[in-house]
């Protein structure tokens, strides 16, 4: 008689790796060792900082009480400095839009007008406002112009950046069937674009102005208006009283603007996903010619609650504008002026010179990359699980996640420039400092992405998961985290990005890196090795935004 044996079952086998993620896990392992050895190699360790601790007592000593300007003197300051960000945000906002429109594939008109867009986005976001606010500054003089023109244009390489993305992100069906029915480019733009995409449009914008109303404190110390100048002009003399209590008043201004954009960017997004129907009046904002049934057809809404809160809403950012205007004072003529003499300008940009000191800027650009690795690195630690207590989705307490989401907003209000002045006063010039501000300020960036990329995960794996009876630890490793670690990758290299053009500016109070020779060379005119440190700028902020990218692309 013959045995039927049964045929073995074989566990599916795991499939193997692919050769990019192997090569991903080797740089990113890497990138872990380089911030090891920055770490070491600028010399922060537990005796560097507790030989500090005396110097940050005697810090505090100078430092109170606080000095603060007049009532009237303040909110002067206040409203100069809003006025040069509101501006700033709104001429990034004019620019971007057209720029976007060029850069995004379904509104570009040709491939090489959108490589074009393209390369002016990255451009853009390559050179850093504070060497544009020296250009414009030699241009228009000491004053606001220079700072707005800075920030706004610097700002575009990020918000036509995310509008572009955003416009590739939409479903092109209501586009293209305009395109079918013979509409042209601007008719296809103007109708099927705006109305979905606006919501976003305006939280970008916001999210945007938090970032313009840090960046112009560091302006004050080129010259730029505002309290960013009242504060470096304080510090520059030692008067740390008055200096900190300017700065205390920059992070309350920091925190209350987050809170409101924040919640302003929630509702435009909530009513974004709500439809067109069931949204608020943003969403119906351009819901013209809508028709809502055979015989009815609707050319001009009527005025109703929509149609006047979208025209008072137009009608308070024209006004915002003109106030504005008013408060900076800005001179047309001066403006025109150096618009008039811009070949001449650029001529004491070109051509690029190291100024015979190339082993130096090599050194120090070094050094900036050191900073920014080891930034990140320590950062991160701190960052992540900081962020993965503030998840909603995570920790169930609400008093838990409140709290630290409440220690995000407070560490994301304080200036980066403003940490890097105490790190030097307390530890001393040099990479220390720069380090040790970037990491402060990378808990209140990263751990703010960690915790809603955590929340933004599919909670029906993780349910799946508890029905099953794992435990809340188990769901978080299996299911949580294993969504989220893609996007923990693309944050931490973002950061990293972020950390070195940050560290380049952060040199300009003494806190280590290249940024020092950057202001000591426009401050004697030798702007032919300004244009030589922002090429090498630009080369190192290229290299890691194309790795960046890869990994990002890899990892997905």
């Amino acid at each position: 008689m013959s045995t039927l044996t049964s045929p073995q079952v074989r566990a599916p086998e795991r499939p193997r790796p692919n050769a990019s993620v192997i090569v991903a896990g080797v740089v990113l392992l890497a990138l872990v060792v380089a911030g090891a050895w920055s770490i070491a190699s600028l010399g922060i360790n537990v005796a560097t900082i507790a030989s500090s601790l005396d110097n940050a007592v005697a810090f505090l000593d100078r430092m109170f009480p606080l000095d603060f300007p007049p009532l009237g003197e303040t909110l002067g300051l206040i409203f100069e400095t809003l006025a040069i960000v509101f501006l700033a945000t709104a001429l990034s906002v004019a620019l971007s839009v057209p720029v976007a429109l060029a850069a995004a594939r379904p509104t570009a008109r040709t491939r090489t007008s959108q490589g074009v867009a393209r390369a002016l986005i990255v451009l853009a976001r390559a050179i850093p406002d504070l060497v544009l606010a020296i250009i414009f500054l030699r241009m228009f003089g000491l004053g606001a112009t220079a700072g707005i023109l800075a920030m706004g244009i610097h700002s575009v390489g990020m918000v036509a950046k995310l509008y572009a993305d955003a416009i590739e992100e939409l479903d092109d069906g209501p586009r293209e069937s305009m395109a079918s029915a013979g509409a042209g480019r601007r008719q296809q733009i103007v109708s099927a674009i705006p109305q979905v995409l606006l919501p976003q449009l305006i939280a970008t914008a916001l999210h945007r102005f938090d970032i313009n109303l840090r960046t112009s404190v560091l302006l004050g110390y080129v010259g730029v208006g505002g309290i960013g100048l009242a504060t470096a002009e304080a510090l520059r003399t030692l008067n740390y009283q008055r200096g900190m209590a300017l700065a205390l008043i920059v992070l309350a201004l920091c925190i209350v603007i987050e809170l409101i954009s924040g919640g302003i960017r929630a509702a435009l997004m909530r009513s974004a996903d709500g439809g067109i129907t069931g949204g608020t009046w943003v969403d119906r904002a351009l819901n013209r010619g809508r028709v809502t049934g055979v015989n009815d057809v609707t050319l001009t809404p009527p005025w109703g609650l929509a149609r006047i809160q979208r025209f008072a809403t137009v009608a308070l950012l024209i006004v915002f504008t003109f106030l504005s205007l008013w408060q900076v004072d800005v001179s047309w003529s001066a403006l025109g002026q150096g618009l008039f003499n811009l070949p001449e300008t650029l001529a004491l940009f070109f051509p690029p010179s190291a100024g015979g000191s190339m082993a130096a800027l090599m050194g120090q650009l070094l050094v900036t990359v050191q900073i920014a690795l080891a930034a990140t690195l320590i950062g991160a630690v701190i960052a992540i699980p900081i962020g993965v207590l503030a998840a909603r989705n995570v920790v169930a307490n609400p008093y838990v996640h409140g709290f630290f989401r409440t220690v995000i907003v407070v560490v994301r209000g304080i200036p980066e420039l403003i940490l890097a002045i105490i790190f030097v006063v307390i530890s001393g010039l040099g990479g220390v400092a720069g380090t040790l501000a970037l990491a402060v300020g990378a808990v209140g960036l990263l751990s703010k992405l960690v915790a809603d990329s955590l929340e933004e995960t599919d909670v029906d794996v993780q349910e799946a998961q508890r029905t099953a009876g794992a435990t809340p630890v188990q769901v978080f490793f299996s299911a949580t985290l294993r969504q989220a670690a893609p996007a923990f990758v693309a944050h931490t290299m973002y950061l990293l990005d972020t950390n070195i053009r940050s560290a380049t500016l952060l040199g300009v109070v003494g806190a280590g890196g290249i940024g020092f020779l950057l202001l000591n060379a426009s401050r004697v005119n030798q702007f032919d090795v300004v244009t030589m440190i922002l090429i090498l700028m630009v080369a190192v902020v290229l290299i890691v935004e194309g790795l960046s990218m890869w990994l990002r692309r890899v990892v997905r």
